[in-house]
């Protein structure tokens, strides 16, 4: 019986077909450069030998000079349309102070997260409350611990596409007295 056993472990490892690829070995958002540091290596097995040329091999050197155009998650396989040349994202870094109870505990770099700009006071929304941006990553994000804290403020910095910019900046400006909401998504 050990014998039919052992046979049968060595016959399922040599029937292995599973192949390496990079993944993320920590949330990371748009905008940030991807480094070997921010890899790790994940065995998978995929069901069709094609969709491997979606992800970078773990075989291979992670090429230089990469940089997200979308969020990662922690675990996630880095797939080829996430990143693009550094520098070539055309996002904005865009720094958003939310009051803290105003924003998810959870939202942490590589979150996608809607943003609404609400009049403080109770006051009617302008187009029904609708989310001035929609979908966008977050770069970085203060914790409560950091800097923030003794304001009760926490510090978004958002990747934000040229036009989406100016759709917040002018919601903003024109709103008395303006709360920031953040509603995360997924």
């Amino acid at each position: 019986m050990a014998v039919s056993v052992v046979a049968g472990a060595r016959v399922l490892a040599a029937a292995d077909d599973s192949v390496t690829v990079w993944a993320a070995a920590r949330d990371m958002g748009a905008g940030d450069t991807v480094t070997a540091d921010d890899v790790v290596v994940r065995h998978v097995r995929f069901d069709q030998a094609a969709d491997l040329d979606r992800y970078f091999g773990g075989d291979d050197a992670l090429p230089e000079g990469l940089q997200l155009v979308r969020g990662v998650g922690a675990g996630e396989l880095v797939p080829r349309t996430a990143v693009g040349p550094a520098g070539d994202d055309g996002l904005l870094q865009v720094p958003v102070p939310v009051d803290a109870e105003r924003v998810p505990p959870s939202v942490a770099a590589g979150s996608v997260v809607d943003l609404y700009v609400l009049p403080s006071g109770g006051g009617r929304c302008a187009a029904r409350c609708a989310p001035v941006l929609t979908s966008v990553t977050v770069i970085s994000a203060s914790s409560l611990d950091e800097g923030f804290g003794a304001s009760g403020q926490r510090q978004l910095v958002l990747g934000v596409a040229d036009e989406d910019a100016g759709v917040f900046f002018e919601a903003y400006g024109s709103a008395d007295s303006p709360v920031v909401t953040v509603v995360r998504r997924g």
